[in-house]
């Protein structure tokens, strides 16, 4: 076993950055009752990233980020479209849309050698091998959706709550991959729900740094994919969070 302390100093800023607007946006997207908007708009994101690809845009580069972007605008204003029209079936849609957007971009890989491994990369992440130098734009974007989101949220309309939030998945799954993309948007949130308002959000943000922490640590320790081992971390501390709610004890 063998711990480089160094090396995951940028993937765990990198988790700090996703769970830094994902946590609150979580607990939002619970309240609203549409819990798979997330993997939607992440695997949307993730299919204009293919398609970027398919187009031989360099990996990386401000352009793939505009493809993942323009996709994920796309998707959420198609889903603020179908709330207005259809709202007593919004999460169906949503998976719906999820559905669609993931069997795309299975069929766009279908011909590719590598696109197994490119869906994995996209679905579980590469995490471990975030360096400083990628860290700088989602930083910067990530501080401006903070400052949007805890000074305009009362004001914000639905179709400003689905592009804001389009746009911090845009951010996050090119650095985390679509399965902890979801997992930090949700898992803190439900481990929080019966605590009491005021101890939720910032239990959540100690489940999300502690989960982070735990999975890259242990990860490294057991040569085992960060991702993936992440996920379970966050899980497992969100189960005893809401073990340890007065709400739970006192049922």
């Amino acid at each position: 076993m063998n711990l480089d302390l160094a090396i995951l100093l940028a993937p765990f800023v990198a988790g700090l950055l996703v769970l830094a607007t994902h946590v609150p946006l979580g607990a939002q997207v619970l309240r609203r009752g549409i819990v798979f908007i997330d993997l939607a708009i992440a695997q949307i994101a993730a299919l204009g990233v293919i398609v970027a690809g398919l187009l031989d845009v360099a990996p990386g580069g401000w352009q793939v980020q505009l493809a993942a972007a323009a996709a994920a605008v796309a998707g959420a204003l198609l889903l603020t479209w179908t709330e207005k029209r259809w709202p007593e079936v919004q999460e169906a849609q949503i998976g719906v849309l999820f559905v669609l957007a993931a069997t795309a971009g299975i069929l766009l890989l279908a011909k590719n050698p590598h696109g197994g491994e490119h869906l994995r990369d996209l679905l579980a992440g590469q995490i471990l091998w975030v360096g400083f130098g990628q860290l700088w734009v989602p930083a910067a974007i990530t501080a401006l959706i903070l400052a949007l989101w805890f000074g305009w949220r009362e004001r914000l309309p639905r179709l400003g709550f689905y592009l804001l939030f389009a746009l911090a998945v845009t951010v996050s799954v090119q650095l985390v991959g679509v399965y902890l993309v979801f997992a930090s948007l949700i898992v803190p949130a439900l481990g929080v729900r019966q605590h009491a308002e005021a101890r939720r959000l910032p239990l959540a943000y100690a489940i999300g740094i502690g989960g982070y922490a735990l999975g890259l640590v242990l990860s490294s320790l057991f040569d085992l994919p960060s991702g993936a081992l992440i996920v379970w971390c966050l899980a497992v501390l969100a189960v005893l969070a809401h073990a340890s709610s007065p709400r739970r004890s006192a049922a």
